[in-house]
């Protein structure tokens, strides 16, 4: 959304009689990265203004589980307004940038202009369609609340309609669910969906058998979750299987329609499509005429900032920071944290007329990926676990990095209910129509 009113923060704080003369901190971006650096500048003597489109901060991670009715939004999701409120220095608006002044150092939301002395751009990444934006509206991606509980609804309403139709070919289009990209989202929303039509809906109709249900996971790479070593990726590919995923390497979507897609000459007839084969940067690179790559990630410096100009930082999914063997940080969320810790560190410094930290040095505490039930892959370097003891750590540190005690419970409860029940809870259609 747009503010309609025009000009700029006031300088002079609410109840004071003179100018605010600290420094004034503009974060754009409430996820990881931006949430991370307000936190940590809790008690620095500087002004922070934190903006951001939405009025929560989203844990992606488990996105997935709202769009396969495991989770409530409402689960991994925490007002941001909630989440500073005892940072009395810390204002945040609610808006939509559309662009910054580097010359003039504003943040522009429509008509107005929010100044800043430092700039911290977190603003994330989006669904990249490889030159096929057209495709978006067959084959959603999952980046937001608002797509997960589309492709929740989409997912849900195939199964109402297969119950209601007495085609059996058109039964089988609305129970096969086509899912592009063998990343960690693909391969969890592949074993999740398997899950979902095997198990929690398996009692649920009369006319129709969930668990016939038809499940394509498409990777145009020789394996899936290629980020993995390949002991994992193979283990991975064996739990979809055994799920009864059907995994397709080697292959390229070719044609995207409502009816289905082409994969490698193959068509298929689908009647949901979810994409989770790429991704693009926001529009930042745009906004500051930086430097960067094809998928629109901003190169910086060594201490993540701007070149040409040290009061710009760009973090996390926005960011191309390459590492010394060359290679560009993965868009996770501990690069996001670790990034936007290491920001607030070198903001203090300079408030502080300090030294500031040196270079950025991401470390890597290992990656993991879930499998559905009892089964997941994890990589922490020389240790490399698969199947129960990797679901159970997975598991760990996913409700140990939600944000709120309440999130943490909710989670943790939903989880239980459903391993000892199979059932889903949050089997919600809204915004869709049979």
């Amino acid at each position: 959304m747009n503010f309609p009113c025009c000009g700029s923060i006031p300088e002079v704080a609410p109840g004071a009689t003179t100018p605010d003369t600290r420094e004034h901190i503009v974060i754009v971006g409430g996820g990881f990265g931006g949430l991370t650096t307000a936190l940590a500048l809790r008690n620095v003597p500087v002004r922070v203004t934190l903006i951001d489109r939405h009025n929560y901060h989203l844990f992606q991670p488990l996105l997935y589980q709202v769009a396969t009715a495991g989770l409530s939004p409402a689960d991994i999701a925490s007002p941001i307004r909630g989440i500073l409120r005892r940072q009395r220095h810390t204002t945040v608006l609610l808006g939509k940038v559309t662009g910054i002044d580097v010359i003039g150092k504003a943040v522009l939301i429509g008509e107005r202009r929010v100044p800043y002395d430092q700039l911290v751009i977190a603003t994330g990444a989006r669904h990249a369609y490889f030159n096929h934006e057209e495709w978006e509206r067959f084959a959603p991606g999952l980046k937001k609340i608002e797509d997960a509980t589309d492709i929740r609804g989409r997912i849900l309403v195939a199964f109402e309609r297969a119950e209601n139709s007495g085609d059996e070919q058109e039964r089988r289009r609305l129970l096969t669910f086509v899912i592009v990209g063998g990343g960690p989202t693909g391969v969890e929303m592949a074993g999740a969906i398997a899950e979902l039509a095997r198990r929690a809906l398996a009692t649920d109709f009369r006319n129709i058998d969930p668990g016939s249900a038809r499940v394509v996971l498409v990777e145009s790479g020789p394996r899936v979750l290629a980020a993995f070593p390949e002991t994992l990726s193979v283990a991975a590919k064996s739990a979809l299987e055994r799920l009864g995923v059907e995994v397709r390497l080697g292959t390229r979507v070719s044609r995207c329609g409502a009816d289905g897609v082409i994969i490698s000459n193959d068509w298929i007839d689908a009647d949901t499509i979810i994409w989770a084969a790429g991704v693009m940067a926001s529009p930042a690179a745009k906004w500051l005429a930086a430097e960067h790559d094809p998928a629109g990630h901003v190169l910086v410096e060594r201490d993540l900032t701007l070149g040409g100009h040290p009061e710009i930082f760009v973090i996390g999914d926005t960011a191309l920071f390459k590492t010394a063997d060359g290679k560009p940080l993965p868009g996770i969320a501990p690069v996001a944290k670790q990034q936007g810790a290491y920001v607030a560190q070198v903001i203090a410094a300079r408030v502080g007329r300090r030294l500031a930290p040196a270079s950025f040095r991401y470390r890597h505490l290992g990656t993991m990926a879930t499998i559905g039930r009892k089964s997941a892959v994890a990589d922490f370097g020389k240790l490399r676990l698969s199947g129960f003891i990797a679901w159970l750590i997975w598991g760990i540190v996913h409700v140990y990095f939600l944000v709120g005690f309440r999130n943490r419970v909710a989670v943790l409860m939903g989880w239980l209910w459903a391993y000892l029940t199979f059932e889903r809870g949050a089997r919600l259609i809204t915004g869709h129509d049979l």
